[in-house]
Parts: C-alpha cells; sequence; structure tokens
C-alpha cells in the first residue's frame, strides 16, 4: 500500500508493508532527476520486503525530465543546500512514526547518495547506502568527523560522473573511520546501472547483485 504523505517537512511516497507493524524504515533519496517513478518503485520494492519506505520530494514538486541534464543540474543547485536539513526532519518523522520499529536507514542515489551520506553526519542512522553518490568528495570531511553508521558504497567502473580515486578514497576513509563497510565496484558498469527503467545504463547482473547487499545490509541492522 502506497500514499503521497507528509513526513516532517517534506511530502513524498510512504510505501507500506502488508500486515500489521511495526516495521523497520528506509528513507529512499531520489537521484537528480527528482521523485520520479523510478524513485517510487524502489521505495514499493523495499515495501515488499517488509520495510516502511519514504521517498521524500527534495525538489517539492520540480522534476526534470530524463535526459535533461541542465535542468536537473539547476535543481540540485537550488535544493541541494536545504536537502540535508529536510531529511532530518524526515528521520525524525519516521522513526516515531506508529509503524515504525524505531530503527532506520537510508539509500540514495546519484545525488541522492550523496544526501543519504549527508543525512548520517547529522542523525543516528542505523544502516546507510550509497548508489553512486554524485559529489561525495565534498562531504569527506563531514563524513571523517561525524559518520558513525554501517556503510554500503555500490559503484560502477565506468560512471566517468565520479573523479577518478574517489571511490577508492571513500573506501580507505572509512576504513580510518573505523566504521563497518562494504564497497563495491561494479566491472563494466555506469553511472545509473540500477535504474531498470532506462536501457541504456541498466546493467541486470550489477543491479541484481547490489539489491542482495543492500537487504542484507537493512536485514542485519535494521530488523
Amino acid at each position: 500500500m502506497s500514499e503521497f504523505t507528509q513526513l516532517g517537512s517534506l511530502n513524498g511516497h510512504l510505501a507500506k508493508p502488508e500486515g500489521a507493524g511495526p516495521f523497520p524504515a528506509v528513507i529512499v533519496i531520489q537521484e537528480w532527476w527528482g521523485l520520479d517513478a523510478q524513485t517510487k518503485s524502489i521505495a514499493d520494492r523495499f515495501a515488499q520486503e517488509g520495510y516502511l519506505a519514504f521517498a521524500p520530494d527534495v525538489y517539492h514538486g520540480e522534476l526534470a525530465q530524463l535526459g535533461d541534464g541542465e535542468t536537473a543540474m539547476k535543481l540540485v543547485q537550488k535544493y541541494a543546500p536545504e536537502t540535508p536539513a529536510a531529511l532530518t526532519s524526515v528521520f525524525d518523522a519516521l522513526k516515531s512514526h506508529a509503524d515504525c520499529n524505531g530503527k532506520v536507514g537510508s539509500v540514495g542515489f546519484c545525488f541522492g547518495g550523496r544526501m543519504s551520506l549527508a543525512l548520517s553526519t547529522l542523525r543516528p542512522v542505523d544502516a546507510v547506502c550509497t548508489f553512486y553518490g554524485g559529489g561525495m568528495q565534498t562531504i569527506f570531511d563531514q563524513l571523517r568527523e561525524k559518520l558513525k553508521s554501517p556503510v554500503l558504497g555500490l559503484f560502477g567502473d565506468a560512471d566517468v560522473s565520479i573523479p577518478a580515486g574517489t571511490v577508492a578514497e571513500f573506501d580507505k576513509l572509512l576504513d580510518e573511520i573505523g566504521v563497518e563497510h562494504e564497497v563495491i565496484m561494479y566491472p563494466n558498469s555506469g553511472h545509473a546501472f540500477f535504474r531498470d527503467s532506462d536501457p541504456n545504463v541498466y546493467k541486470p547482473e550489477a543491479s541484481q547483485d547490489a539489491w542482495e547487499r543492500v537487504k542484507k545490509l537493512f536485514a542485519k541492522h535494521l530488523k
């Protein structure tokens, strides 16, 4: 069951599992295109796995069409500064939700991958996953100072949107912090390899493996 509702300061797509709660919760953070059908479908998939999943609309109803990078960049520049604080309100509301068991994880894609990490420096997220987090190198200092959550990082070796060496630096940083973590680099996979609605980027084998790893992460730390 799903509905469009408000949690904290943001509206979004709330997907609930069948049956009676409480359930572990997951915040699903959009790519830079906005809260599109792809993001909502991922929240629905988590609900089918037994999670109370909320995909917040961090662009407040604005949306870039797939492939329109110029509009997407403008939206990122417009909303990125306020997004981490807005996500803290979502986290607080979801954690105290009547259907939540008190455990909250976050997962984000592209721009959302960076925001998922950023949220984990502001709130005690129980487990955090980043899919090809765009611009994550800009918050490495924040992660070094404040990250406490277990982390799963999923990347493609052909992702030209992430500067060379960034993923290795990220992995090293997590080693230095000492948090539980796993960083995976999928061969022959580029940016947005998990986007099954776009045959130009979708990589089925990498996506299936990534999905199993995310489920394992959240099952361990949220249930």
